[in-house]
């Protein structure tokens, strides 16, 4: 009984002299603790770090951007300096209808921008400054390496200048969401492939960088959902998307879309349309109705009509001129598709040589 006591006491000292012994080292040496977790014979260092050098890596390249109209401050987003020739990625909304364009750099610098193009259905725009002030460069990453539930943070400035480089973190929600998004009116008018986001993203955010851990961008912060009921959904524009628009842009080319010649619209009130002299057979609830034909352009050489329902074009059935014009601009001007309406009651198909849009 008298050895089986001391064994047991000798256990225990040897766990806490070993206990105290680790909280020694690590009171003494805090930054050289780390934990490896190992999985599938691969090991993911986890350190007290955290994202704060990914942060470090981009942090003096994002730019607040303001929209000047009649010498008055519109709004303002964010952005990033892409490229030491001074070029800065925004979005379109960010500098639209803007007579003048500043940007406050992290130091506090105020400088005078350049807008040297935009696009409003990719949201993509390309601002220009002084190449001396481009002394932070970004690194680009790639949105298609990445997986749901990556950690990812956003930086910008919400709601103002004031709060400029906030940062916010969360993870990769989801890849390749389709949402729709109004450019010129209040119904859907184009549909865009973007990444989802749980990282706080409020008004000032968009054109600012989403980032992997080490900092890289994997896209660019475009539009929230805004509703009372809804938190934590963010989109993001996959920076490959974004650079082929850029790059165009710098070129000083115009984007060039594939183009109907056509004025469309939804089919949502049968009333209104009547008005508009046109009269859809009951059987029709989903398609895109065309409003007018445009004289001498593709649709008019193909003999669509005024009344016409597109239903399909090329491959892809259409219910809506968001998804229309979606699947129209996978095509190139010139491309030699065909396009199916519904006429009266009946499916006719039309071959059509796309234009290219103005």
């Amino acid at each position: 009984m008298k050895k089986t006591i001391i064994y047991i006491v000798t256990i225990i000292l040897s766990v806490f002299a070993g206990c105290a012994l680790m909280y020694f080292i690590i009171s003494r040496n805090p930054s050289s603790v780390i934990t490896t977790i190992s999985k599938e014979e691969k090991n993911v260092t986890v350190t007290e770090e955290g994202l704060s050098s990914g942060i470090n890596n981009i942090y003096n390249s994002v730019v607040v951007v303001e929209n000047y109209q009649r010498n008055t401050l519109a709004g303002i987003g964010s952005g990033f300096i892409y490229d030491a020739s001074g070029y800065i990625m925004t979005n379109h909304h960010v500098v639209e209808n803007a007579s003048e364009i500043k940007v406050i750099l992290m130091s506090g610098e105020t400088i005078d921008a350049t807008v040297l193009g935009s696009d409003e259905y990719a949201d993509i725009a390309v601002v220009k400054i002084d190449p001396k002030y481009a002394t932070k460069v970004a690194k680009l990453g790639k949105s298609a390496d990445t997986k749901v539930g990556d950690t990812v943070f956003t930086i910008g400035s919400p709601i103002s200048a004031d709060y400029k480089g906030t940062v916010t973190r969360g993870i990769l929600s989801g890849k390749d969401r389709m949402v729709e998004v109004s450019v010129n009116s209040n119904t859907s008018d184009w549909i865009m492939n973007v990444m989802q986001t749980d990282a706080a993203i409020n008004p000032g955010n968009s054109g600012g960088p989403l980032c992997n851990v080490n900092g890289d961008v994997i896209g660019v912060n475009s539009m929230k959902l805004v509703q009372s009921q809804i938190e934590g959904i963010g989109f993001a524009i996959p920076i490959e998307d974004a650079i082929e628009y850029a790059s165009t842009i710098v070129k000083g080319e115009k984007i060039k879309r594939a183009y109907l010649g056509i004025s469309m619209g939804d089919i949502t009130s049968k009333y209104y349309l009547l008005r508009r002299g046109i009269a859809l057979d009951d059987s029709i609830n989903s398609g895109v109705i065309i409003y007018e034909v445009e004289t001498g352009g593709p649709a008019y050489n193909a003999k669509l009509q005024k009344g016409d329902v597109i239903v399909k074009i090329g491959n892809y059935s259409v219910k809506n001129v968001a998804e229309l014009r979606y699947y129209l601009f996978k095509y190139k001007p010139n491309d030699n598709i065909k396009v199916t309406v519904i006429r009266g009651k009946e499916n006719q198909t039309f071959d059509i040589t796309l234009g290219t849009s103005s």
